[in-house]
């Protein structure tokens, strides 16, 4: 119980809380074991609860009209989703699904009107965590418009990284399709440009990626892909 209070007191709402006033609202919270593959809420149902994941990975997605499945985001340890439907009252703007067998934290909606209308310092939090999702995804944005999709693959697998430099080996979280659908590219162009980061020093061998130098593959990452471009176009000429 422990841990699991330490890795809730890490999750951005209650971070920049006092630990006193944190840990009085955590004891609303209830632990929710969750099976791969099954739902937690669904895009457009009435919001009733803010899940912080403890353990495991979560994916929250929309739904077009015509069934098209959109990832938004692959949550994992120490990040909060629903909160921002769940203060205003309001439908879930997204579904979300646990894609491997995950641990949460959840609160319902009375709890957190409650701590809203009583505590300064979690309506302060809160407001940081809101802006904070709007930059990212104006960073996820940007990052689909402006860098390749080998790029994204090289970001995503840096963010695994435990190490800053040297060599490292990390595991694949969840399947290849959601790793495609999350960085905005078919499975069959993931599979591509796998095989193009092996010049950069990176091998994929099922779910296990070996990079052979962090810093080389955090300079490809950062690389105006202009520059690449350009590169091509000389050797086809």
């Amino acid at each position: 119980m422990k841990s699991l209070k330490n890795i809730a007191l890490r999750a951005p709402v209650f971070r920049s809380m006092p630990e006193e006033d944190a840990i009085r609202l955590l004891t609303k919270g209830r632990v929710k074991d969750i099976g791969r593959g099954a739902s937690i809420h669904l895009q457009g149902e009435r919001a009733h609860s803010m899940f912080i994941v403890i353990d495991g990975w979560v994916k929250l997605y929309r739904m077009s009209p015509c069934g098209s499945e959109a990832v938004v985001a692959v949550l994992t340890r120490g990040q909060c989703f629903g909160e921002v439907a769940a203060i205003r009252d309001e439908v879930y703007a997204t579904g979300a699904e646990a894609v491997s067998e995950a641990r949460l934290l959840q609160f319902d909606c009375q709890d957190l009107w409650k701590a809203v209308a009583t505590n300064l310092s979690f309506c302060r939090a809160l407001f940081s965590v809101m802006m904070k999702g709007n930059r990212d995804l104006v960073d996820q944005l940007e990052q689909l418009k402006s860098y390749t999709g080998t790029q994204r693959i090289a970001d995503f697998l840096l963010g695994l990284c435990k190490e800053e430099t040297g060599e490292c080996t990390v595991l694949l979280p969840y399947d290849k399709v959601l790793i495609a659908s999350w960085l905005g590219m078919k499975p069959e162009s993931l599979s591509r440009s796998f095989r193009r980061l092996e010049p950069h020093g990176v091998k994929i061998i099922k779910n296990r990626a070996t990079i052979s130098s962090v810093e080389r593959l955090m300079e490809f990452a950062d690389e105006d892909p202009s520059y690449s471009w350009s590169q091509k176009t000389c050797l086809t000429n």
